[in-house]
């Protein structure tokens, strides 16, 4: 027997979310950016008359100001979408327990089981539709389908607050002449690859040599042929699924180039503080530290080290990451972006420390942690400028 999956995407969910607060933003061309000031000048998501100048997400504001010279920019404000992400998928849970996440705004459902106590998959697609209107004033457009490959093209399909159903006696008929590109996962290189064995269309994936696609995209070929021909048989997660954390991170693009070891390492030390107090918050330590440098020419690199033990420890994270700053970037050349990543990452009741006669004592770690754990506490009480970064060399944090 089918599954029925279902793939619930919310429509323009920011920007959605800014024209339930203010519904005079419905009358305008709106959307919600980033302060072109700060160098995070993006459109993050747009309303419908906005869509009518052709303005596209993760286009600059600049040029979608040159498209629409009267766009109302909104701010971000992540924690008022995160609300409006649970309460949305609060209400998927009340159909299926197989809730699998797909961002804040898009879910899988697997509503195989419900469809005795909820109609057919159209049907429960449609009362979704609904009750998110009712209840949180959005709209999202939900694919029906027998995967979870083809429920996300049917989301796509149709927009706003539409329901798409690809079956087995029509997936063809719509599928295959849709842009290669429409399937999950095909990015751009992904596309220039498949454009080069001349498969431009999905249909053309289908009936590609499996071979070939294998040995020239490796098992991202063997991946992108079954789901061409919907063979996807990937579960759609439970709710009660706990997911798999590896690694922790955080990334910043600065106002302006940081240059010199000093700059470096205020920004290394803010990163590596928030890492670690989250990595303490999750009950994780890191084995592996990893640090990517962007410059102004969008040049990246990334460099990584294994500790001589797993840590949560801001200083020991901020420590590691200098040394790969130093051994791997010159001091005077200027930094865009810098990213810190604690990898590898294991449960803390499962670290095992392996000392030597060179390593710090293991109580003066624990107090380290202790302390760490003490300041964490101070911070949600009273904000992260209740401490500033020491600029000495002991890589201690000061009131």
């Amino acid at each position: 027997m089918d599954r029925t999956i279902l793939h619930a995407d919310c429509n323009g969910f920011y920007a959605s979310v800014e024209c339930v607060m203010n519904p005079e933003l419905r009358k305008v061309p709106m959307a919600v950016g980033g302060d072109a000031e700060s160098r995070h000048g993006i459109i993050l998501a747009k309303n419908e008359l906005a869509k009518k100048y052709n303005i596209k997400t993760a286009e600059t504001i600049w040029q979608a100001k040159r498209k629409c010279p009267s766009l109302v920019i909104v701010p971000p404000r992540h924690g008022l979408y995160n609300e409006y992400s649970k309460r949305v998928f609060e209400i998927y849970t009340r159909y299926t327990e197989l809730v699998e996440s797909f961002g804040l705004d898009e879910a899988w459902l697997d509503v195989t089981a419900s469809k005795r106590l909820f109609g057919t998959g159209r049907e429960i697609a449609d009362e979704l539709r609904e009750v998110v209107k009712r209840e949180t004033g959005l709209t999202i457009s939900v694919g029906v389908s027998f995967c979870k490959v083809f429920a996300k093209l049917g989301s796509d399909y149709k927009k706003p607050d539409a329901t798409t159903v690809f079956d087995r006696a029509n997936w063809q008929k719509y599928i295959y002449p849709m842009s290669a590109d429409s399937l999950l996962y095909v990015g751009k290189s992904t596309r220039e690859s498949l454009l080069r064995l001349g498969i431009k269309t999905i249909g053309d994936l289908a009936g590609a040599d499996r071979t070939v696609l294998s040995r020239t995209l490796g098992k991202s070929g063997e991946m992108l042929y079954l789901f061409a021909n919907g063979l996807d048989n990937s579960p759609v997660k439970s709710i009660y699924d706990k997911e798999e954390v590896k690694s922790v991170g955080k990334g910043f693009t600065f106002r302006e180039d940081l240059v010199g070891e000093d700059a470096l390492r205020q920004g290394i030390y803010s990163l590596s503080d928030d890492i670690a107090a989250r990595m303490r918050a999750k009950g994780l330590k890191c084995t592996t530290v990893q640090v990517q440098i962007k410059n102004p020419e969008f040049k990246v690199i990334q460099r990584q080290k294994k500790l001589e033990q797993p840590t949560n420890l801001a200083h020991e994270i901020r420590t590691a990451a200098m040394e790969l700053i130093k051994e791997s970037w010159s001091m005077t050349a200027p930094v865009r972006m810098l990213t810190v990543t604690g990898c590898n990452v294991i449960d803390e009741k499962e670290a095992f420390s392996q000392l030597s006669l060179f390593d710090e004592p293991p109580e003066n770690r624990e107090k380290t942690e202790r302390l760490e754990r003490t300041m964490d506490v101070l911070k949600q009480k009273y904000g992260k400028a209740v401490f500033r970064p020491s600029t000495n060399r002991s890589d201690r944090a000061e009131f």
